[in-house]
């Protein structure tokens, strides 16, 4: 029951914001890793993290993919922190951006939270460097 058809509005608009966020072949992969015993689960982010939170209208994609990072670097989640910040190259978060992000985790989460989630990010963004060119390149199409 993978079939984005047999779902509902929620979950298609979740998909949708998803696939914009993550990327295509980001959520590619994690859909062909999908089993019988994580279908809820999947079905459950789909639909509320993304269908119901990253889909409203009131925050900017850039803003929420800011807010994200922090909390899940205030949390201790760096693979997710990585995830994120790769998705900066779909939401129109620059550099200074995620740094202005983690400067709060700094403040209000703690140094050392943020200090680990700098070195993840910084490992990150020079990594979609050296694949894909630098992230201005990228974030001046979100601009034009």
């Amino acid at each position: 029951m993978n079939e984005a058809a047999d779902k509902s509005p929620r979950y298609r608009e979740g998909m949708a914001t998803r696939r914009r966020v993550l990327g295509d072949g980001y959520v590619d992969r994690t859909e062909a890793q999908r089993s019988a015993f994580d279908e809820p689960f999947q079905d459950l982010i789909t639909e509320a993290a993304w269908g119901h939170v990253w889909s409203r209208p009131t925050w900017t994609k850039r803003e929420r993919s800011m807010v994200t990072i922090a909390l899940l670097a205030a949390l201790g989640h760096h693979e997710e922190v990585a995830l994120h910040v790769r998705a900066t190259a779909n939401t129109g978060a620059s550099r200074e951006d995620i740094m202005e992000a983690l400067l709060h985790v700094a403040i209000y989460a703690g140094v050392p939270a943020a200090n680990h989630a700098i070195k993840v990010a910084k490992a990150t963004l020079e990594e979609m460097e050296m694949s894909n060119g630098g992230m201005e390149e990228r974030r001046e199409e979100h601009h034009a």
